[in-house]
């Protein structure tokens, strides 16, 4: 009997391809939410440098000083705050197209299960039959023997 050979298996090869495709794609845009919120982390703490180096000033020169450096960490904020939520959006767009590629991936890989199945059911029939037969010649040349 032939060997099992699936139709399809260069679709299926190729849907594993876009498939880890966009795993990568996901893989780089969770990195970049990441990064943004290490980002944001980093300005959280710059905060909380500022106030307690602040902590007990009374010189005017260091309260202007103060409230410009919270202006640019607010403006900073909000522009990561921005960026985080673009992020998320395309982490999520990723995260829709991952799991297309991979519902189309399984859908190929369980008709290529049931086709080798089958395959692998034909070859044991075939084989049974073929020892009925090899059992069916050997009875029938024994008979033929002691008669």
């Amino acid at each position: 009997m032939k060997k099992f050979k699936f139709e399809l298996e260069k679709i299926l090869e190729f849907r594993d391809f876009e498939k880890k495709q966009a795993e990568g794609e996901l893989a780089k845009a969770l990195a970049v939410e990441s990064e943004i919120q290490d980002n944001l982390k980093e300005i959280a703490n710059q905060y909380a440098t500022l106030d307690k180096y602040m902590n007990g000033s009374l010189s005017f020169d260091d309260m202007i000083s103060m409230s410009q450096n919270k202006n640019l960490l607010n403006y900073q904020k909000e522009e990561l705050l921005n960026q985080l939520a673009e992020a998320k959006l395309v982490s999520e767009q990723k995260r829709k197209i991952l799991a297309e590629c991979m519902k189309k991936t399984t859908a190929l890989e369980k008709m290529k299960e049931l086709q080798l199945a089958q395959y692998k059911e034909e070859v044991k029939r075939a084989e049974n039959k073929r020892l009925q037969e090899i059992a069916a010649s050997k009875i029938s040349s024994e008979i033929s023997a002691s008669t």
